[in-house]
């Protein structure tokens, strides 16, 4: 293999991380923008649920959208941020898509499951793919994710 080859399969696995940050992170912004357009709607849903102090509720579920969206778009401490938004996916499923006699519940609750999956991914392993070529020999295009040298 050609190093133009190798440069660009790795200029490649360096453009992944961003896209998938970008894949990850839009539907919470665009959640949270929902939530601000239509305030009422919203706490409404969440009096529906049974949750206490539904404004708080809203509030809450605003910071942590616009806030772990932004952040996870940006590559701002991923570790941590993916991790709040896996617990955020798994406490949003089983509060509000446990309805498993309705078909589109049972979609939201496994879309949730995903996402938990790949936020704790991010959680686990950050956001940046790096080279650690003195585990290998120059230009042999072996890459891996933030890992302190393991594979």
């Amino acid at each position: 293999m050609s190093d133009e080859t190798i440069a660009t399969a790795n200029s490649r696995l360096d453009l992944m991380p961003a896209v998938a940050r970008v894949l990850l992170s839009v539907p919470f912004i665009w959640a949270c923008y929902l939530k601000i357009v239509a305030p009422a709607t919203y706490e409404s849903y969440f009096a529906h649920l049974g949750l206490p102090i539904p404004v708080v509720v809203w509030g809450v579920a605003v910071v942590i959208e616009v806030g772990g969206g932004l952040a996870l778009l940006l590559g701002v401490q991923a570790r941590i941020v993916g991790g709040v938004l896996a617990a955020w996916c798994i406490a949003t499923a089983l509060v509000a898509h446990t309805d498993f006699s309705n078909s589109d519940m049972r979609i939201h609750f496994m879309k949730n499951v995903v996402m938990a999956g790949g936020f704790l991914y991010v959680a686990a392993f950050g956001t940046a793919v790096t080279t650690q070529s003195s585990k290998h020999s120059p230009g042999d295009g072996v890459r891996f994710a933030e890992t302190n040298g393991r594979i």
